[in-house]
């Protein structure tokens, strides 16, 4: 509940003490022998149910000793009984019934006092019981109601959460199942191309003929296709990351490409797919800059927020603002796993030169 909420909910419990006091004191206007501390009663008796979510307990204790007192009194009418109605079903609506009951059974008899023997105060008592009998059941179902909303929400969300573990465990079988069909279809088929063309190229050096230029590209151009096929078959087989975005920092700079490293805020264990995509952002952009970026240096900073997780790949490499890339497979993929988890992702040449990536990761409920 946010702080507009719990205004709304505060000041809604302040006029329900107001009107329920001005509804009181208006019915003991019409009584000729009203005193100034019978109002003064009925304002104190209704003013604690202000504060009925807070301490149910406390106002109806407040609100059933002033009430009493008033009834003692003045021998009111039975809309006397209008803020212990309203204490009685507040504490039995969080579960108080023993509590509520009491409080009920404590003003009826100050109220049978006020006229003990006589018919009229008798069946007022009489229909003030069942007020009070039915304060107390709508209060109890009241609970029951709301418990089992609760536990309606709660079932969504565990069939919601068990949607996605199975979509997530259907993708994973796919990526697979991919992985197998590519492996056996391709990875033979390129193998035996680049068999080939290794033995052509062996036997023309061997006779002493030169060898052709295609033949020297098919040779190269198979060993190429066997290194990226095996990179997406790892890719499919496992997508979980295997270490940290330190780590991809530390091989980045071991690989001659200068990189720094800055990380804000404080730094604690993320959800499974905030850190999957992070580590997935970081490796891409690392990727690009040291495809794309030539000589340059890049900086990775990583921030840890409040609520949501805050990366950006900067470099002051070659990367033209007037000629913006073309998205690939790798900036499309890190757009994807962004959207997904409700990010927002800015990707594209920096206007002072070079290429920014930077990312806004919600860390959610599990941070």
């Amino acid at each position: 509940m946010d702080g507009r909420q719990v205004t709304r909910g505060r000041l809604a419990d302040a006029i329900l003490a107001v009107a329920v006091g001005a509804l009181v004191m208006t019915t003991a206007a019409f009584d000729d022998d009203t005193t100034a501390l019978d109002h003064a009663l009925i304002a104190l008796a209704s003013a604690p149910l202000a504060f009925h979510r807070t301490a149910p307990r406390a106002v109806l204790a407040v609100t059933t000793a002033l009430g009493t007192a008033y009834v003692l009194h003045a021998h009111p009418g039975p809309l006397s009984a209008l803020p212990v109605l309203g204490a009685v079903h507040t504490a039995a609506r969080v579960g108080h019934r023993g509590v509520a009951a009491a409080g009920g059974a404590v003003f009826l008899a100050g109220y049978l006092a006020t006229g003990a023997g006589t018919q009229d105060v008798a069946e007022r008592a009489g229909l003030l019981a069942g007020w009070f009998l039915c304060a107390v059941v709508t209060g109890l179902a009241d609970r029951n109601w709301q418990a089992y909303l609760r536990q309606t929400e709660q079932r969504a969300l565990e069939a919601e959460r068990t949607r996605e573990e199975a979509a997530l465990r259907r993708a994973g079988e796919e990526r697979l199942r991919i992985a197998r069909e590519l492996h056996d279809s391709l990875t033979h088929s390129i193998s035996i191309v680049k068999l080939q063309a290794g033995v052509a190229v062996h036997l023309a050096r061997k006779r002493g003929e030169e060898v052709p230029p295609a033949l020297l590209a098919i040779q190269e151009a198979s060993g190429e296709a066997m290194r990226e096929l095996r990179s997406a078959l790892q890719v499919l087989r496992a997508d979980e990351p295997a270490g940290t975005p330190a780590l991809l920092v530390e091989r980045a700079r071991a690989a001659g490409l200068a990189v720094g490293l800055t990380v804000t805020g404080t730094e604690r264990a993320l959800p499974d797919p905030v850190h999957r995509a992070a580590y997935r952002i970081v490796q891409e952009g690392l990727t690009n800059a040291a495809r794309h970026a030539g000589p340059a240096k890049v900086t990775v900073r990583i921030e840890y927020g409040e609520g949501e997780l805050t990366i950006a790949v900067d470099d002051d490499g070659a990367a033209d603002p007037a000629r913006p890339p073309v998205p690939g497979t790798g900036l499309t993929g890190m757009r994807e796993r962004v959207t997904a988890l409700g990010g927002t992702l800015h990707a594209a040449p920096r206007a002072e030169g070079g290429f920014s990536v930077r990312a806004r990761l919600p860390l959610g409920e599990a941070a």
